[in-house]
């Protein structure tokens, strides 16, 4: 097996298969409003430190090959946060959505969210970057905005029911596949590893459908301390496990050996 070796910020280095990169990277970033406050900073300094990771794990996601990298960037239940707060992480949306990290990158940037709860300077501008970047292609990022799967699946099962309601679809013909196509994620793949930042092991209403056969990451750290070696301690622990999706482990390394 071919093995490229990514070095570490640190002297260690971690082995990376790179014919096995997940696809798709789903993010959890948490953690920078308590690193900011042990740093005795307001939290809005730990979204702004925030920002620079996500500039930096971009490129290095991209560099690696994954193509799709989804992050978990503000709840709806975030809505019920200090009006301050959010007043300033709106405003990190509008002045981090920069050309450079998008065209020196070719990434296509994607949102997936209540939309119409955002500001409207911020919802223009999230638009403004759909269609400025939808000719890129080397990764697409995904910011999950005003976002939780509740409301997603909530979302999907009206859109359903209505379609039911006016005859264009069979109650009996709903499955799995329908339901996907009602779902803002559409687009993409489900996300083949999920890593959350900061300590915490839940999943916090993210992608609660989509996850149902990803593999799961949690580390310490916090995000803004999270860096490209973190991410390849990561996606190497991916590289470990065996992914079977209801199948056993024999049924598994016989279709491997077919192969």
């Amino acid at each position: 097996m071919l093995r490229k070796l990514f070095k570490r910020h640190t002297s260690s280095t971690v082995n990376i298969d790179e014919h096995n990169v997940p696809r798709h990277v789903a993010i959890i970033m948490d953690g920078n409003g308590r690193w900011a406050t042990e740093r005795n900073k307001p939290r809005s300094y730990g979204h702004q430190a925030g920002v620079e990771t996500v500039r930096r794990i971009t490129s290095e996601c991209t560099r690696l090959g994954v193509k799709y990298l989804t992050l978990y960037t503000f709840s709806t239940e975030n809505w019920n946060r200090p009006s301050d707060e959010i007043a300033a992480l709106m405003g990190l949306v509008l002045t981090s959505l920069e050309d450079e990290i998008f065209m020196k990158n070719n990434v296509r940037f994607q949102v997936i969210g209540d939309i119409k709860r955002l500001p409207v300077a911020v919802a223009e501008k999230l638009k403004e970057t759909i269609e400025h970047t939808a000719n890129n292609n080397a990764m697409t990022m995904v910011v999950a905005l005003s976002y939780s799967a509740r409301w997603e699946l909530t979302e999907a099962t009206k859109q359903i029911a209505i379609e039911v309601q006016k005859g264009e679809q069979k109650v009996e013909d709903i499955d799995e596949n329908i339901i996907n196509k009602h779902l803002c994620t559409n687009f993409m793949p489900d996300p083949d590893l999920l890593i959350r930042t900061g300590g915490e092991y839940r999943i916090s209403n993210y992608l609660l459908w989509q996850l149902a056969y990803s593999e799961l990451y949690f580390c310490d750290t916090y995000w803004p301390d999270f860096n490209e070696a973190d991410l390849h301690t990561a996606i190497a622990d991916y590289q470990k496990r065996q992914r079977r999706f209801g199948k056993t482990e024999k049924q598994i390394e016989t279709e491997q050996r077919n192969k």
